[in-house]
């Protein structure tokens, strides 16, 4: 990891200005590529006015394991305030394609990831639930039910509902444009208040560029837009992967 640590640190303080609890959050896809490899680097920082600074990145390896499994290890790192750049958790990330992609209307998948962060008074930290993606023409809808739990720490708290979409216009390979959005309502059986929920939207963009047979780096980029309380006032986010 001392090889990608220079990377980090350079893209965590472009954007210290920023800050959000999980700036680096990205929308998960519900297909599976066998025996695809990839590294994929992920970044993001958000800004609200009454809350210190944050930025976080991870760096990963995951790879196409079989039709219907791709299972993917990060290193996460995080910065606050004006302290360096710092290892943050561990997390193992499993997902699970269990329709062929385009037979059904609805193509459905399913997320286990589970966390262990560098804080253990935090537990572990397990995030399961559906992912969906469907087609219309040129256009692809993204869904995701995402429940979310701290096992073993040292402050109970309750299973949390998360929720994603995403909307994206598949101009061209290259260059995609669409709408990103993430949430959280708080406890899945009890949800916050308005005022206390988290909800995040804002236009994103995405492209995959071929380098070599079976070679490709794919992006994706959101500017994403608080409207409570809760939220970030904004968040930018980044994600970039080399699929080989």
């Amino acid at each position: 990891m001392k090889l990608f640590a220079p990377v980090l640190a350079t893209g965590l303080a472009l954007l210290a200005p920023f800050a959000h609890a999980e700036p680096a959050d990205y929308i998960y896809t519900p297909e599976v590529e066998y025996g695809e490899r990839e590294i994929d680097f992920k970044m993001g920082s958000a800004n609200k006015s009454d809350s210190p600074r944050e930025a976080a990145a991870s760096i990963g390896f995951g790879y196409g394991v079989t039709p219907w499994w791709f299972t993917e290890f990060y290193v996460k790192y995080k910065q606050e305030l004006n302290e360096g750049t710092k290892f943050d958790a561990f997390e193992w990330e499993n997902k699970f394609q269990l329709t062929e992609t385009g037979k059904y209307p609805v193509d459905l998948g399913f997320l286990i990831e589970i966390e262990r962060p560098n804080d253990h008074d935090e537990g572990w930290e397990i995030k399961a639930g559906p992912l969906l993606q469907t087609e219309f023409g040129k256009w692809q809808l993204n869904g995701n039910m995402l429940f979310q739990r701290n096992y073993q720490a040292a402050t109970p708290s309750p299973t949390r509902l998360l929720y994603q979409w995403q909307v994206k216009y598949r101009m061209s390979q290259l260059f995609e444009y669409g709408l990103q959005g993430m949430g959280d309502l708080g406890a899945w059986d009890n949800w916050a208040k308005q005022e206390d929920q988290i909800h995040l939207v804002g236009p994103a963009v995405f492209g995959k560029i071929s380098v070599g047979p079976r070679q490709a780096i794919k992006y994706n980029a959101a500017v994403l837009f608080g409207n409570t309380k809760a939220s970030a006032d904004n968040t930018v986010r980044l994600q970039v992967e080399y699929e080989y």
